[in-house]
Parts: C-alpha cells; sequence; structure tokens
C-alpha cells in the first residue's frame, strides 16, 4: 500500500514538473520585465526631476573645455554581450518553436516573453551609449540589477532545458545553442555588474589620461604605490591574474615591504575609518543613542559589500549540488548506453563541468570578498579603537590596561575578522540543506524526511555545545587578558625585577596564569574533538538512517540512488560539518565583540571643562574659579578642592609643596586631564606640556623634538642651545639623527627631561605647564636649563612649573604652596617667607641642605694644606674641559650602532626563504619525541578506508536498476553500519589526540619562550621593544593554543582523502591517471611557484602588526602629552599608515590563496572532465556502472580536494611563521647562571659590605669602546661613598656592573672577598639593595609591592612605610595594606613611588645599598628627612649614592668622582674641597652659588 502511494506520489511530481514549471517560468519571466520597466521608468523620472534642479554650468565647462573618453575592456565586453544577447533574442523570435516538452504548450506567455526580453535589452543598449557619452565611472543602478536577473532567468532556462534533454533523450536544437551562447553573455554580465567600473578613462586637455574615480581621490598620490587590483580589468578580476606581477618578483628574490603594492583606496585605513564613523553617527541618528551598537554600525558599515558576497556564496552553493543531482542519471545513462547516444551523454559531462566552472569560480569570488570585508572592518575597528584610547579618561585607563588593550587589537579584532569569513555561511546553510532535500526527495522520496529529521538532530546538538564553547572562550579570553597584563607590565619593569631579584618569582606567576588559560583551553579543545566526532560522523549517521528508513518504507534502493544520495550526504557534510565552526566563530565574534562594544563605550575625558577663550578677549592666559577636580568621579574626597587663580599673561608662576599635596594634578586640571566636579577653568592660547614621568618616541632625537612641527634650523638652533643639548648631539654618532630606543631606554634621565623640554621650547605655544623639569638633571644643568630656558626662550611666555628645588623659586612671579589638595599658600618668594604659616619649612629645608654644604666648604678652606701626601685623587680636570662619553651612562648600550643611520634598536628578526625542516621537526617532534604522530595518521588512514569501503559495499551489493530484485538489504545495511560505526570511531581517535598533542606542544613551547626571554640579558631588552615579545606571547601563542595542530593535521588528512578518492577513480578508469599525473606536476610547479611569494607576504604581515600595538602602547602612555599638544590628529593618521602596512602584505597574501586556488580548481575540473568523457566514452561492459557512479562520487570533490591539499599546506605553512617566531625567542643566549651549587655565598653575606674594584672595564659590545677604563679603588665597608661627574661618565654603569646587569670584559669586582662574577645572580641580586632613579610599581596591593617575596610580617612593612613618611597616607585608605595600585602605579605620584622604593629597601635591610637619584622626585623637607632616615637605618652599611643634589653626597665618608669613564678624584669631600681646580670643589660652588644668582634673575 505504501508502495503503491510512494510511486503515484512520484509520477504526479513528474508531471507537474513537465507541464506546469515551463509555463511558470515564462509567467515569472514576463513579471519580472514588466517590473524592470515600471522600476527603470520611475528612475527615468527621478532624474529628470534632479536634473530640473540643477544650473547647466557643468555643459557650459564641458564645452569650454572638450575631454575624449578612453573605452576599456569592461565597457567594450559589456557592450559585446549585450549586442549577442538581443540577437539571441531576436533569432529565437524568428525561428519556429519545436512542441518537445520543455516549452510550454501556450504562445502567448513565450511570445509575450521574448518580445519584453528584445525591448529591454534594446533599452540596456542605449544605456549603454548614454554611459559612453555622459563618461561615466560606474554603470547605473538599474542596469546592474537587471543583468544579474537576466543571468538567474537565463541559468534557470539552461537547466530546465539540459533537464528536459537528459530524462527525455531528446536532440540538442540550434535553440539549445543559442540559449547556451546567451547564458555565457548573461554570465559575463553578472560578473561585470558586481564590478560596477565601466573602465572609461578620461583624456585630458594636457593629454594626461586619468581614470574615473567617482569623487574618490587621493591627497598625496605621489607617495602611494601602483595599486594593480584598482587597475585590474575584468578578466583579471576573476582569474587574479592582477598579481602576476608580484609573483614574477617574489620568485626571483625575497620580497620587502616596499615591494608589496598598495591597497585600493577603498581598503585603504584612512577611507574605512571615515567610513565607518560615518556608519556610528547614522546608528547614532536612526536610534537616538549616545552610545550607538557596534553590531549595527559594523552592520551599516559593511552591509554592501556583504550583499555581493553572499550573492556569490549562493550561486557557489548551488551550482555544488548540480553534480549529486545528475550522478543518477549519469548510472542510468552508463546503464542504458547501448540505447542512448553519445551526444546526451557528452551533454551530461558539460552540465557536470559548467556547473563546476561556475561553482569554483563563485567559491573563489565570494572567498577573497569575505577576506576583504574582514580587512575592511579590521581596519575600520583598530582605527576607532585606536582614536578612542587617545581620548580615555583616567578612570577608564585604569580599568583596561595596556595589555588588555593590545588583546583587543590583536587577538578580539582578528576573531571578528574571521566571522566575516564564516557569515556567508549563515546564507549558505539553509540553501546547501534545501538543495540536499530536494535532490534526496527526488531519488528516494519520502526517504529524504528521515534525511531531513537525521540533519536536524545532529544540528540540535550544536545548541547545548556551542553555549557551553562560548562560556569556555570568555574564561580563555580573561585568563588571556591576566596573563597579557602581567606580561606587559613584567618586560616594562624588567630592570627592576633583575636589579631586585624578583624575576624568579614573576616567572612562577606568569606559569600560574598560563596554568589557568590552559585549564580553559584544555576544556575547549576536549569539546572541539567530541564535535570533530560529531561531525564527521554525521554523513555516516544520516546515511544509515535515511537508508534504513528507505528499507522499512520499502523505497527501493538503486545503486544510481544510492550513489546519488552518498554524494548528497558528502556534500551535505560541508554545510554540518561548518556549522559547529560558525558556532563556534560567533561564540568567539560575540564574545570578542562585547569586549570591543565594552571598550569603546567606557568614559572619555571630559570635552567641556576647560573653556578656550580668546587672547583678545582677556588678559589672563589661565583663570580657574572655584575649581574642583577629582581623578576618581565617584570618590567624596575631591582631588583638588576650592582652586582660585588667576595667571596674566608672560607670568612666571612656581607650584611647590610636599609629596601628594595635589602639584601635578592642578597642571593636570588645566589640561582638562581631570574630571571637574564644579567651577570653570578658562585658558586663552595655546599649550605645551611637560610630564615628570618623560615621555620620549621611539625614533630620532630631532623627531621627538619637532613633535610633527616643520623643521626651521635657526629655531631649532635655538631650542637645542637653550635645553643644553649641543653637547650630548656631538657626542652621537648621528647627532640629532640617533635613533631613540622604547620609552628612550637607552638615553639618560637627564637627557629624557631636556629633550622633552626641547620639544615644549619648539613648540612655540603660549602656555608652559612643566612637571618638576629639573629633578632628572644635575645643578648645573638645572641653572643653565632655568637661565637659558625658562628666564631666556620663554621670557615672554606664561609658565607654570612644579618644582621640588627651592633655588628656582625667587625668580617666580607667583608661588603656590599645595597643601592637602588646595592651594594653601599663594604669593612671591618674599611674601611668603614673611607669612611664617608653611613655606618657610620647605624653604628651611634647603637652607639647612646649603648650609651643611658650606659649612663643610668653609671647613676646608680653613683646614687648606698645600701638600697633599697620599691623596688619592688624579690630577683633576676642570669642569667645562670634562669631556663627555660616547656612551650613555644611564642606560644599557647594549645594540649596535650603526655609524650611518644611528639605529640603536635593532630591526626584527625575519627569516628568509622556506620554513625549515627543522621548524616542523621541532613542533612535530617536542611532545613524546613525536611518537603520536604516527597513531594520528593511522587513524585518519583508517577512518578513509573504512569510508570508501562502506561506500563501495553499497554501490556494489544495491541493484541497478529498478526492475532487478534484492533479498537481504538488512544484512547489506547492518555490513555498511559495521562499516560507519569503525570509522566514526577513528574520527574519535583522532581529534582526541590532535587536541592533546597540539596543546602539549603550544604549552612546552610557551614555556620554553617564557623562560627563555625571561632569563635573557637586559641587552635584549634594550634593543627589542616589548611589542615584539607581546605580539608573540599573544597573537603567535593563539595560533599555537588553537590553531596549528589543527592546520598540520588537516595537511595530512586532505593528503589522505586525495590519495583515497584517486584511488577509487583509478580503480574504474586507471587511464585517468594520464591526464591526472601532468596535472598533478603542474599543481606543484604552481604552489612552488606561489610558495615564495606568500611565505614572505605572511612574514611581512606578522612583522608590521607588531608596530601598530606598539605604537598604540606608546600612544596611551603618552596620551596627555598628545594631547596638550594638539596632536591627536597627526598620531591618528600615524596609525592609519602603520595600519596600512600591515594591510598590504594581508590583502596580497589573502589574494596570492586565491589566486592558486583558482588555478588549481580549474586544472582538477579539467580532470574530472576527461574521466567522466572517458567513461561515457569507453564500450559498454567493460566497467561496472556501479563502480563508475561511485568513480564520480568521489570525483565531484576532485577539485575541493585538490585545492584543499595545497591550501591546507600553504596555509599551514603561514601559520609555520607563528611556531618560528616563538622558537627565535626560545633560544635567546642567557645570563649567568642563578645559582651556582658549588660557589654560593655564607648565608650572611656580604658582612662588612667592602667592595673592590681591581682593573675593571666594561663595554656593551666587542664593536663599541670601553664605558668604564682600569677602574681601581676600594670602597671600605660600612662607609657612604657619593659617585658624582657629568652625564656620559660611567657612573650608573658602574652601578650596573655590581649587579652584574653587563659583565666585566676585564678585571674583577670583589666584594667582602668573594668575586661577584663566581656566584649566581640571584646569591649577589639578593644580597643587594638599589631604589632606582625611574621609581616602579606594579599591578596589585601595597603589601605586594613592598614584599612581593611574602617574607615580612605586617607590622615590619608598616614599619618601613613610617620611615618612608606613608604609614598616615596608607593609613587614611580604607583597605590599608591591601589598597589597590592600579598599572604603572598610576594613582600615586611619582614622589609617593620613589618613597615606595624606599620602603622596600628599608625592609630588604641589606648590607650593601645603591641609591641613583633615589630623592630626585621629593620635595626638600621630605628630602631632608628621607637623609636622616637612611643615615640612622644604614648607618652600619655600605651606601653607594648618586646624585645630582650636591648636599646628599656632601655629608658622605668618601666621593668619588668618573669622567670619561675613569676615576678622576677619590678621597674624602674635605680633601678634594682643598683644591681650587677639583671637579668637586666647582660642583659645590656652583651649586652655593644657584640660589642667590636664580633670585636675582626676577629683578
Amino acid at each position: 500500500m505504501f508502495d503503491l502511494s510512494s510511486i503515484t506520489y512520484l509520477q504526479f511530481g513528474t508531471s507537474w514538473l513537465q507541464l506546469r514549471l515551463p509555463c511558470l517560468c515564462e509567467n515569472a519571466s514576463i513579471v519580472l520585465q514588466l517590473g524592470f520597466l515600471g522600476f527603470l521608468l520611475l528612475y527615468c523620472v527621478w532624474k529628470t526631476v534632479l536634473s530640473l534642479g540643477k544650473n547647466n554650468t557643468s555643459a557650459y565647462s564641458g564645452e569650454k573645455y572638450k575631454m575624449d573618453a578612453i573605452v576599456g575592456l569592461s565597457y567594450k565586453v559589456c557592450l559585446v554581450c549585450s549586442i549577442l544577447l538581443l540577437g539571441s533574442l531576436v533569432a529565437t523570435l524568428f525561428m519556429p518553436q519545436s512542441k518537445s516538452g520543455t516549452e510550454c504548450k501556450m504562445p502567448g506567455p513565450i511570445l509575450t516573453s521574448e518580445i519584453l526580453q528584445a525591448i529591454v535589452c534594446a533599452i540596456t543598449l542605449i544605456a549603454l551609449y548614454k554611459v559612453k557619452k555622459d563618461k561615466c565611472g560606474k554603470y547605473p543602478l538599474f542596469l546592474r540589477i537587471w543583468w544579474m536577473c537576466s543571468f538567474i532567468m537565463s541559468l534557470a532556462k539552461a537547466v530546465l532545458e539540459a533537464h528536459h534533454a537528459l530524462v527525455y533523450h531528446s536532440d540538442i536544437t540550434i535553440l539549445n545553442y543559442i540559449d547556451f551562447f546567451a547564458l555565457i553573455a548573461c554570465t559575463c554580465l553578472l560578473v561585470i555588474s558586481v564590478r560596477g567600473k565601466t573602465g572609461i578613462v578620461i583624456n585630458l586637455p594636457n593629454g594626461i589620461s586619468e581614470p574615473l574615480l567617482n569623487g574618490d581621490s587621493e591627497k598625496n598620490p605621489d607617495e602611494k604605490r601602483d595599486c594593480p587590483y584598482g587597475k585590474a580589468t575584468l578578466l583579471q578580476l576573476v582569474t587574479f591574474s592582477w598579481l602576476n606581477q608580484l609573483f614574477a618578483v617574489g620568485i626571483k628574490k625575497p620580497l620587502d615591504q616596499d615591494e608589496v603594492p598598495d591597497v585600493d583606496i577603498k581598503d585603504s585605513a584612512g577611507f574605512l575609518s571615515h567610513s565607518f564613523d560615518e556608519s556610528l553617527n547614522h546608528v547614532r541618528e536612526r536610534y537616538g543613542t549616545a552610545k550607538p551598537s557596534i553590531y549595527k554600525a559594523i552592520y551599516s558599515f559593511g552591509r554592501k559589500k556583504a550583499v555581493i558576497n553572499a550573492f556569490f556564496a549562493v550561486i557557489s552553493a548551488v551550482a555544488s549540488y548540480v553534480g549529486p543531482y545528475l550522478i543518477s542519471d549519469l548510472v542510468t545513462f552508463l546503464n542504458e548506453k547501448n540505447t542512448r547516444s553519445l551526444k546526451s551523454g557528452y551533454l551530461l559531462a558539460l552540465g557536470f563541468l559548467s556547473a563546476k566552472i561556475v561553482e569554483t569560480v563563485a567559491q573563489r569570488q565570494w572567498i577573497f570578498g569575505a577576506r576583504q570585508l574582514g580587512l575592511r572592518v579590521r581596519a575600520a575597528l583598530i582605527a576607532h579603537i585606536y582614536k578612542k584610547g587617545l581620548v580615555l579618561s583616567s578612570q577608564s585607563c585604569q580599568k583596561h590596561t595596556s595589555g588588555e588593550i593590545i588583546n583587543y587589537m590583536s587577538v578580539d579584532i582578528q576573531r571578528i575578522t574571521d566571522f566575516m569569513w564564516y557569515i556567508n555561511i549563515i546564507w549558505m546553510l539553509p540553501i546547501q540543506i534545501s538543495l540536499a532535500i530536494l535532490i534526496l526527495h527526488t531519488n528516494l522520496g519520502m526517504g529524504s524526511m528521515v534525511a531531513l529529521a537525521a540533519t536536524m538532530v545532529v544540528m540540535m546538538i550544536n545548541i547545548p555545545m556551542t553555549k557551553i564553547q562560548k562560556g569556555y572562550q570568555s574564561k580563555i579570553m580573561e585568563a588571556k587578558d591576566d596573563r597579557m597584563k602581567s606580561t606587559s607590565e613584567i618586560l616594562r619593569n624588567m630592570k627592576t625585577l633583575k636589579l631586585q631579584a624578583w624575576d624568579s618569582h614573576y616567572l612562577r606567576k606568569l606559569e600560574s596564569l598560563r596554568k589557568t588559560e590552559y585549564k580553559w583551553l584544555w576544556k575547549s579543545l576536549r569539546l572541539q574533538a567530541i564535535t570533530a566526532f560529531i561531525f564527521w560522523g554525521s554523513p555516516t549517521f544520516i546515511s544509515v538512517l535515511t537508508f534504513g528508513g528507505c528499507v522499512l518504507m520499502g523505497i527501493p534502493l538503486t545503486a544510481g540512488r544510492v550513489l546519488s544520495a552518498l554524494a548528497t550526504f558528502r556534500m551535505l557534510q560541508d554545510p554540518i560539518f561548518n556549522l559547529p565552526d560558525l558556532l563556534n566563530v560567533i561564540a568567539q565574534g560575540k564574545v570578542s565583540a562585547d569586549r570591543i562594544a565594552s571598550y569603546l563605550q567606557e568614559e572619555e575625558i571630559q570635552t567641556g571643562a576647560v573653556q578656550y577663550v580668546s587672547r583678545d578677549e582677556s588678559e589672563f592666559d589661565i583663570e580657574i574659579e572655584g575649581g574642583k577636580f577629582s581623578w576618581d568621579f565617584k570618590s567624596s574626597r575631591a582631588t583638588l578642592d576650592g582652586i582660585e587663580l588667576k595667571v596674566k599673561r608672560g607670568m612666571k608662576v612656581a607650584i611647590c609643596g610636599t609629596v601628594g599635596s595635589g602639584k601635578s594634578s592642578l597642571l593636570s586640571s588645566i589640561l582638562g586631564e581631570v574630571t571637574k566636579v564644579s567651577g570653570t577653568v578658562k585658558v586663552s592660547g595655546t599649550k605645551a606640556y611637560v610630564p615628570q614621568s618623560p615621555w620620549i618616541l621611539t625614533g630620532n632625537v630631532r623627531e621627538n623634538i619637532l613633535f610633527g612641527n616643520s623643521y626651521d634650523s635657526t629655531k631649532y638652533d635655538r631650542t637645542i642651545q637653550a635645553c643644553a643639548l649641543v653637547k650630548d648631539f656631538e657626542l652621537f654618532s648621528t647627532g640629532d639623527l640617533t635613533e631613540i630606543g622604547e620609552r628612550g631606554k637607552n638615553m639618560s634621565g637627564g637627557q629624557k627631561q631636556r629633550i622633552q623640554i626641547a620639544r615644549a621650547v619648539y613648540d612655540d605655544a603660549d602656555i608652559y605647564l612643566l612637571d618638576d623639569p629639573f629633578s632628572a638633571v644635575d645643578a648645573h644643568t638645572g641653572r643653565q636649563l632655568f637661565e637659558e630656558c625658562l628666564m631666556g626662550i620663554l621670557k615672554e611666555k606664561t609658565i607654570l612649573y612644579v618644582t621640588h628645588q627651592v633655588e628656582f623659586l625667587p625668580a617666580a612671579d607667583l608661588i603656590l604652596v599645595m597643601q592637602n589638595g588646595r592651594i594653601a599658600q599663594a604669593g612671591t618668594f618674599e611674601e611668603l617667607m614673611k607669612q611664617n604659616i608653611g613655606f618657610e619649612v620647605l624653604v628651611g629645608a634647603h637652607s639647612q641642605a646649603l648650609d651643611s654644604v658650606l659649612t663643610v666648604e668653609t671647613a676646608s678652606r680653613a683646614t687648606q694644606n698645600a701638600s697633599n701626601d697620599g691623596e688619592l685623587t688624579t690630577e683633576p680636570t676642570p669642569v667645562d674641559e670634562f669631556p663627555h662619553t660616547k656612551q650613555d651612562s644611564e642606560h644599557n648600550l647594549s645594540v649596535e650602532i650603526n655609524e650611518k643611520e644611528g639605529r640603536l634598536v635593532n630591526e626584527e628578526e625575519r627569516e628568509k626563504g622556506s620554513i625549515g625542516k627543522e621548524v616542523y621537526l621541532s613542533y612535530l617532534t617536542i611532545v613524546k619525541g613525536g611518537a603520536l604522530v604516527p597513531i594520528i595518521l593511522l587513524a585518519q588512514s583508517s577512518f578513509q578506508v573504512l569510508q570508501i569501503a562502506s561506500n563501495y559495499w553499497m554501490a556494489w551489493a544495491c541493484p541497478t536498476d529498478d526492475a532487478e530484485k534484492v533479498t537481504g538489504m538488512n544484512y547489506i545495511l547492518f555490513i555498511y553500519v559495521l562499516f560507519s560505526v569503525g570509522s566514526s570511531l577513528c574520527v574519535l581517535l583522532r581529534a582526541s589526540l590532535v587536541a592533546i598533542t597540539g596543546l602539549a606542544a603550544a604549552e612546552k613551547l610557551f614555556h620554553n619562550m617564557l623562560h627563555s626571554v625571561l632569563r635573557a640579558p637586559m641587552a635584549f631588552f634594550d634593543s627589542t621593544p616589548f611589542g615584539r615579545i607581546l605580539n608573540r606571547a599573544s597573537t603567535d601563542q593563539s595560533v599555537l593554543d588553537l590553531e596549528i595542530a589543527n592546520r598540520i593535521g588537516w595537511c595530512a588528512f586532505s593528503i589522505i582523502q586525495i590519495i583515497g578518492t584517486i584511488t577509487v577513480m583509478s580503480q574504474v578508469a586507471w587511464e585517468v591517471f594520464i591526464i591526472f599525473i601532468p596535472v598533478t606536476a603542474i599543481c606543484i610547479w604552481y604552489q612552488k611557484y606561489y610558495i615564495p611569494t606568500a611565505r614572505e607576504l605572511a612574514r611581512l604581515s606578522g612583522i608590521e602588526r607588531a608596530p601598530i600595538l606598539h605604537h598604540f602602547a606608546e600612544s596611551l602612555s603618552g596620551a596627555a602629552t598628545i594631547r596638550a599638544f594638539d596632536q591627536k590628529r597627526r598620531f591618528t593618521d600615524a596609525n592609519l599608515c602603520l595600519v596600512d602596512n600591515h594591510s598590504r602584505p594581508w590583502f596580497h597574501n589573502v589574494a596570492a590563496m586565491e589566486w592558486l586556488s583558482f588555478r588549481l580548481n580549474q586544472l582538477s575540473n579539467f580532470v574530472f572532465a576527461f574521466s567522466l568523457v572517458l567513461l561515457i566514452s569507453l564500450p559498454e561492459g567493460i566497467i561496472d556502472p556501479s563502480i563508475a557512479g561511485l568513480a564520480v562520487t568521489y570525483g565531484i570533490n576532485l577539485n575541493v580536494l585538490q585545492a584543499s591539499v595545497i591550501w591546507n599546506i600553504c596555509n599551514a605553512e603561514n601559520k609555520m611563521i607563528s611556531v618560528e617566531r616563538i622558537l627565535q625567542y626560545s633560544n635567546i643566549t642567557s645570563e649567568a647562571p642563578l645559582v651556582i651549587e658549588d660557589s654560593r655565598p655564607p648565608n650572611n653575606w656580604p658582612e662588612t659590605g667592602t667592595i673592590r674594584f681591581k682593573n675593571l672595564q666594561i663595554r656593551y659590545a666587542e664593536h663599541l669602546p670601553s664605558v668604564l677604563k682600569n677602574i681601581t679603588c676600594t670602597i671600605p665597608g660600612k662607609k657612604k661613598v657619593g659617585v658624582v661627574g657629568r652625564t656620559g661618565s660611567g657612573k650608573s654603569t658602574l652601578i650596573q656592573a655590581i649587579f652584574r646587569v653587563v659583565e666585566p670584559r676585564e678585571g674583577s669586582i670583589i666584594i667582602d672577598n668573594i668575586d661577584i662574577c663566581k656566584i649566581g645572580l640571584h646569591d649577589l641580586r639578593s644580597n643587594l639593595s638599589i631604589i632606582p632613579q625611574d621609581p616602579t610599581m606594579f599591578e596589585g596591593t601595597v603589601r605586594g609591592n613592598l614584599d612581593p617575596l611574602q617574607q615580612y610580617s605586617d607590622t615590619e612593612i608598616w614599619e618601613a612605610l613610617d620611615k618612608c613618611q606613608l604609614g598616615d597616607t596608607v593609613r587614611a585608605k580604607d583597605e590599608k595594606l591591601d589598597y589597590t595600585v592600579v598599572e604603572n602605579g598610576e594613582n600615586w605620584s611619582v614622589g609617593q613611588r620613589q618613597l615606595f622604593c624606599l620602603g622596600r629597601a628599608l625592609l630588604k635591610k641589606s648590607c650593601i645599598l645603591v641609591l641613583d637619584e633615589a630623592t630626585a622626585s621629593v620635595d626638600s623637607a621630605t628630602d631632608g628627612i628621607l637623609q636622616k632616615i637612611i643615615s640612622q637605618e644604614f648607618k652600619d652599611r655600605t651606601i653607594l649614592t648618586i646624585a645630582h643634589r650636591i648636599h646628599t653626597v656632601i655629608d658622605s665618608d668618601f666621593v668619588l668622582v668618573l669622567s670619561d669613564g675613569r676615576i678622576a678624584e677619590y678621597d674624602t669631600p674635605a680633601r678634594l674641597l682643598e683644591r681650587d681646580d677639583s671637579f668637586f670643589s666647582k660642583l659645590i660652588r656652583e651649586y652655593s652659588m644657584s640660589s642667590q644668582s636664580l633670585s636675582n634673575l626676577a629683578k
């Protein structure tokens, strides 16, 4: 009963197709064409109305300047195709209609449809003539829409005619040939409509030819490189042959960045940034929200390109199912070959081939388009994130650290880019599933419903798994953020960690954070393995259920039906297999988009906090009334309160006060950096700002000083003279063109400070805000800066300067004394001294220090003795004659100085040529020596064998036609199920092992790199911007964690698959090898031709990614300076340029992959077509039709498999670059061992602290001269020694030598009879204490910053805090010792950070203490207290002090004077002062005279 109804249903369906569908197509064509004519009428009316409202000026100018148009290939092809189409329609009208079953029996619809088509075609020709006449750059929209519709109608007609010819065995008529040529013409017009450009070029009167850009112009065409993509013809765009020139260069030599062409104007970051801003504004206006949705903005931004991609994706999906649909007909033909003509067989082969060509061309276009859309979204988001970073408020900056934001820019944006590729699968999935069910319904009837139900079940399993996967992805990103945040902080403060011997502790911290990340990675990959098992087994699962359902329903399973179904299941595997990836990418993309959206909606700097007044309207440059400001808007306690300030034009205002009193915050309030709670701030004029912590950009010195301004030699020379930089420039190998390292790490503190002062001076602003500009320079340089800069070149300017040095106060017109966030006192120096409230405490401290100097000086004069028996000083050198050295004393010059280029930072390492076998071998053998790799390959091979066996079994066992009866169908199905279950288990084993091995390899490589980097010497960090290291720890590590194992696995899996396919095909007709072998050889040649270019493009893309992150990190740290100088636009443009530099190799790498894939696809199509012709041409009886059908079933996917082999190999090689880059940083030359077990010092070492230098020589590299030369002296134990000397004399190098930051080239340093070079670095550094010049704090708590190793009790910590004057400040916080310290300690002032560093030394209680400008950032009163504390707490310890404040070394037991890397003088201060011409005497005289001379400057 059921059998009869099924057959009746099938017969009814066939009858309906025969009688109704052709007429339906004719009627649909009529409706479509009438609709188009109506649309055209409206379009003409609209254009007419527009033209009436415009002037005729353009016509006049056209008459005056006649311009000829050069017609391009696109227009010519378009014209030829349109004429061909019209000709075919006219020919059809005048030819007699055949009465075969494919045409509608009613002549009315046929004639109407054909007449309308001819009319519309004639209209398009008229429109084309007008396009040329008007010299249009793009075809009108109505033309492009019509061409798309024509293609769909022509394709539908061709498919119906082909189907009719195959089913009814009818002969091919001349009308069929006409329709075929019409289809070709429509296909060409379709491609032209997508591109849209006419290719018409204007020939200007002066002979210059200029393409029509439709308003898209380039600002600096001279600076633009050639863009072959933008100029490509239609044929070049389809075949990607516009890349040929790049490949021709790449095959000869490794490509360099400047050899990579530019991206098209529409893919440039500037254009995309502007377009994304417009999309945001559109969303903002449409929905009336201040914070527009990023999803809606991205939709508005990319929808046009996404629609074009979707169109190609849908065509590709539809064409891919033509093959499975025709397999049943092929098997039928092979069975009935004796009654059928070869012509119908060849027509069948043509149908297969045409479908594959359409599929592959459309596929290449949508994949390339999706990548291009990803590039556009990425560039737009990076530009927007960067712009947001420049306006983030202080609170927002604390929420999102630089490490997190680097993750936004690298990992999160990459995930959104990936989603742009997967988005097309959303449109393809329903079409693919619908077509699959339709084909199954045609072959299996109601059995297709079982297949549909099984497919839905498999897809429904995704929902819970995707939710779980999304949760895992969120956890992975959180863990990665934490790890990157810590990594960024550790790299930034590596010198401090090494000096404090904390590097091992922070290494363990990173390992702990990675352990958390590993836990979530393992859960995610485990779930992915289960997902892979389900979906590799899904075609088998669906086929078993479908065939079982057919057996139960009594639907006969013939070989043709089974093979068609199997081919369909294989095609269905693609959407089912892509679904988990799609949902996974959606989950990842959603998490990443939400994170970016959260960042983009963070609070920004108040825009209206500062009112800018014209200089003509006010006599005051700065005016604050009732000012109340707070860094934390939610805090009940304001940072500044009751601020009343009026500064007249040209005034010099000094700001002083104790540490943490609000001095820097006052300057920030004028800049608009602090949130204004109430009051008004008015500023009249441009501003220049010098922050307390120097902000130096990577680049040369001149670029830092010019800061975007044009070079004026006179003005520039005056500036560097006033800022005391002339001598420094003379010493640099290339003067002011010498490159500065990252954050100025190859410059001394004083040099960095003077460079940024010079930047402000050269800017020639109206108002100068200087935050403690003299703290990092010695007394002599400070005095020169004050006299020649502040009171000289800037004499007419308004200046507010924060200072702790009282000698610079008397010259000020107004002095503000800050206390607890208020202006406690204001007035001139004399007025404040008379008030006797608190100002005199600061001055008194300074006077006391000055008195101590004068007392020593006077005492020395009184006891002056001409005879200096036993004096240790060498021949003294006058101050002005003291030469500088070419090496800086404050840094590690560990990198080569190129004499020609002045480069102090190495270029990033870039391997050239193919990726070495050792890289692959290292990766594959890093886990258990590679023992798991053969098991994985065996599992995949077993899967392939069992899959083929199961399909072979079904094809062989099932009958070839309905008439043949078969018994034991249950047995056939049982064997099939056994094969299927076995293959699925093999997949589960393979997927699990790939996940385990891949993650284990990633973990091992991560640990190797981490240990290698953290154990690297400081030389490595000085020459390597930490952005490069972060790039490897972030992006490259992410590739290792989640991608590389699958990429390499797929290389092997796809090769195994194609071997299986070729085996099956050759089983039927070995002759296929005749064509397959040479085609394979051509494929390999193409791959070898492609690889060199693609590999270098991938490398360049990786290298060009780091500068984006580095520039952003730099810009974030100096955002306040950028805003103060009003340089946001320039820095944004620089970011856009860096994005373009990355886009260029990335875009061309993606295009190169499509170039290769297109060629391989067409070659595999050729092999497939040859095998089809072979099968059709062989005489009947030679081959089994069922097995031949099986061969075709596999052959349909040959193009996909062949392309996937090459694509996977190339993609894996590109991804292996990440392994290569991580391996580069896994073999860095290490420092000396941390501990040498055979040579460990006693537990109480050093006991007395005696330091002996024996013939010590230090140089930073073999090719550089020595920085310290033959240093021989003894520093007695438990004595205080001051180390003085000009910038560049070797002071800090001496300190670094004691800590073995640099190793001695010759000589030795002996501490308490132990040669420090013979013990471990940890044993040495953990027993010494240092308070560095640049105070460092880590994110965490107060307790964690003072005692990261948890060695001390709370009582000891509180005692240390009290001694360093921070006890009351910390007690005032609610959390006490657990009070938060944000990144870089930004919620503490620089002075307070310096005091924390002192607190660490007080806790450590080492026998030897080194002070490197330790109190430079604190006021004189606090300095005085601290000096007393240091004297008391360290009275029985050896203290080495480097200081610019002379009073800090005047009471030393000994003074060591260095000059040109040698000891110039070494004796007690009293003995040195006895000589008038000694260097130390001159320094003392300068210092003692400075206060009086500076106070006279104001008079």
